[in-house]
Order: C-alpha cells, then structure tokens, then sequence
C-alpha cells in the first residue's frame, strides 16, 4: 500500500515537470516567432545606449535587462507601433516607454511664439557734450588790463566780466564814431540832403564796426553820451557754465586767435557707451535707455540715443553710442563710469527652452514629442539667444511639444538606430 502511494506521488511530481517544460517551449516557441520575423542587430542598455552587447543579457553597471535593437529601427515593443506608427516616422525617431522616460528623467516644454525682449548692457562714460563747449575770443589786438575770472572750473553767469582789454585799434575806432557824430549833427542843416546822407552812412559804418568787434550797444551809447572814448573795454562771458581753460593773465598781449576761456554748460551732458559689434544692429538713434553710476546709487537716469559711430574699434571690436542726458543739480562728472542698459523689443519668433536645443557644432537638434511615446528628431535653425530662451528660425512650428531634459540620452539612441538603418535625418 505504501509502495502505491509512493508510486502515484512520483507520476504527480513527473506530470508537473513535463508540463512545465512542455509550457516554456510553447512560450519560447511564440517568442522565437515573434522575434524570428525580425533582424535583431544588437543588444544595448536602456540607461546607456552607448553599452552595447552581442547578446542578450543584464547590464553590468546599473542592472537592467538589455534590450534588443532590431534592423527596422524598432524596439521589443516596436511592432505593435506597425506601418502607421514608428516605421511611419522620420529617420531617427525612437519610441521609449513611460517607465524609460522616468528612469532618464524626460521633461517637456513647448515651442512659443512671441514678441522677444531683451536688455543689452553696456560700459559708458560721462562725457562733456560738444554743442555746450564756448570759447572766449577777442577781435581786436590788445593788452589784458584787469582779469576777473582768475582760475579754471569756476562757474560763470552768462554775461558776467571776465576780463577788461587796452586795444589801441578799439579806441581809434571809437574816436571814429565822434567824428561821424559829430559830423551828423553838423550836416543836418546842410542845404545838400546829399551831404547829411553822407555823414549819416560813416556814422552808421563807425558804429557796426564796433558792434561786430563785441562792443556792447550800452558801451556805444556811453560812448556818445559822454564824447569820450572807453580806454579798457569789458569782454563777458557769452553764456553760463564752468571754466574748464584760462589762459587770461594781467598785462599778457592778445590777438584775435587767443583762447583766453573756455567755459562749458553741463546742466546736459553725454554718455559714451561701447557696444559690441553684433549688437549694433539693436540700436538705433532716438532710443531711450536707461543709465545707472556706482558713483550715484539706488537713482536711474534715462537717456537718448542721439548718435552711433560709424565705424568699429579694431581693439575692443565696439562701436562707440552716444546719449543725450539732462544733469539736474550737476550730478554727473565728466569721466564717471556709468552703466548702459538698452531695451531690445524684437518682432513676433519662435522661441524654445535653451536646454531643448542640442547643439553639435554646424548641427542643432530638437526632439519633438510625436506621442505614443515617440521622440523625432528635428534639425533647426537658431537665431539670437534671449534669456533662458533660444530663437528659432526654421525646422520648428508653434505650439509643438518638445523634450527639454533627458534629450541627451534619446539622441544617443537616435543616433545609432539611424547609423543602423544606413541614414542620418536630414535637415529641413
């Protein structure tokens, strides 16, 4: 009886072996077919594409089962993708599975279409403005006599004394002017009306000859008022500003071509900024800017554009941008430094996360997610880069979905299904 039992026991145990077995070949027979219709090329490690094995196996460094890649350019789960799917695909597209998107960290973003704005920022420099700059002449030939304005950066008044001149030339011209007084008032009862017209033209002509030496209309009529001529005539300031050049001393001769003052007006001023070369073509005259100097914290200044060099500095490669400023209460200096910052608004673009673009020299590439968990990859064109964001010129459409992180590893894996297949993915 024992002997029995022990006999039925063995032939449950034999009968569960031989179903088993008979199981895996029918499991391995389907696999096998499965397979069999397809080329397998060589088995690679989905967290790094670049291991490759000759068979199937685990991956050394981190585990997982390797997985195979066929001739078509599919995966194991490829086929189910059939002719609609991934074989329907541009060269290079690659399917990965939601769990492999994890692993590899795949994150999205989407391609914008907008108005781009920017800030390029610049080094300037406080500068005296040109147009401001006066310089202190006299007419004549002379002797300084007194000087008032005896020290460079003092601050004048326009109109105000600078110096009193001796010209022997100024006072035969004024004793000109008596004589034709005087002869205007003779020839007034003068039957010949030709006579009075006469002596009425060398009045007027002694007169604007004083005029068009700077001798004031109020000099002139002291003049004739008291018959006798001013022996130092006062040269003014003609406008306000500071001394920035005095070369007036007592009793120092002085021709015509003497620059006694100069004296500069800075209630407005300019800013010299350097730009780079391939930023000019961002700016424009009559644009405003905004100007900050460490020299005046926490205050912003806005200025203007009012001119551009024509030409680029061979050294520093910039071109040299001059603003126009108002300088209320003197607050800028000639030679400050300053900081330029000039708004940029561009026309409508696209534009995509600049950690979307891989960028290989002469080739740039965007994955774009094509759903179903294929990726295709897409050569493009890139314009200016803008913030966090990278112009695109061509080879992108608005509002598509693109991979902005784990695109390395998918393009590793593009890369060698497209070198398997024999092509590379042409540009658009």
């Amino acid at each position: 009886m024992k002997a029995i039992r022990t006999v039925a026991v063995l032939v449950v145990i034999a009968a569960a072996f031989l179903g088993g077995y008979v199981y895996r070949a029918i499991k391995s027979g389907t696999s096998s077919a499965d397979q069999g219709s397809r080329k397998v090329l060589y088995w690679v490690d989905p967290m790094h594409p670049a291991y490759k094995s000759d068979k199937p196996g685990i991956a050394p460094d981190c585990g997982m089962k390797l997985e195979p890649v066929y001739a078509d350019g599919g995966g194991p789960s490829a086929a189910a993708a059939g002719a609609d799917g991934l074989s329907a695909m541009p060269v290079g597209t690659v399917e990965i599975t939601p769990e492999k998107q994890q692993l590899i960290g795949v994150k999205y973003g989407e391609v914008e279409k907008g108005a781009g704005s920017r800030t390029i920022r610049a080094v300037g420099k406080v500068a005296i403005d040109e147009t401001q700059i006066q310089h202190v002449h006299t007419k004549v030939e002379g002797w300084i006599d007194q000087v008032f304005v005896d020290y460079a950066g003092q601050l004048v008044k326009k109109g105000q004394p600078l110096i009193t001149v001796y010209s022997p030339e100024m006072l035969g011209s004024q004793r000109e002017l008596l004589l034709a007084a005087k002869a205007r008032e003779t020839m007034k009862g003068n039957p010949l009306p030709s006579a009075f017209d006469q002596s009425l033209s060398l009045f007027q002509a002694a007169r604007q000859r004083l005029e068009l030496w700077d001798l004031s209309d109020a000099q002139i009529d002291q003049v004739l008022k008291t018959g006798e001529p001013i022996k130092n005539f006062t040269v003014y300031s003609p406008g306000s500003g500071y001394v920035t050049d005095r070369k007036a001393f007592p009793q120092l001769k002085v021709m015509p071509d003497t620059d006694l003052y100069t004296i500069v007006d800075l209630s407005r001023v300019w800013i010299i900024a350097d730009v780079f070369e391939y930023e000019a073509p961002n700016i424009h005259v009559g644009q405003t800017v905004s100007v900050t100097l460490q020299a005046v914290p926490g205050k912003t200044f806005s200025a203007r554009v009012n001119y551009i060099q024509p030409q680029v500095d061979p050294v520093t490669r910039t071109l040299k941008v001059r603003l126009d400023i108002d300088n209320p209460g003197l607050i800028l200096k000639p030679e400050m430094f300053a900081d330029v910052e000039f708004r940029v608004t561009s026309a409508t673009q696209l534009s995509v996360p600049a950690e979307a673009v891989l960028d290989a020299g002469e080739r740039k590439t965007v994955f774009v997610d094509r759903g179903n968990g294929l990726f295709e990859p897409r050569q493009v064109t890139v314009g200016e880069r803008v913030g966090g964001r990278i112009q695109i010129l061509s080879g992108l459409s608005g509002g598509e979905r693109i991979v902005t992180s784990g695109n390395f590893l998918i393009d590793s894996e593009s890369q060698m299904k497209a070198a398997a297949s024999g092509m590379e993915p042409k540009k658009p």
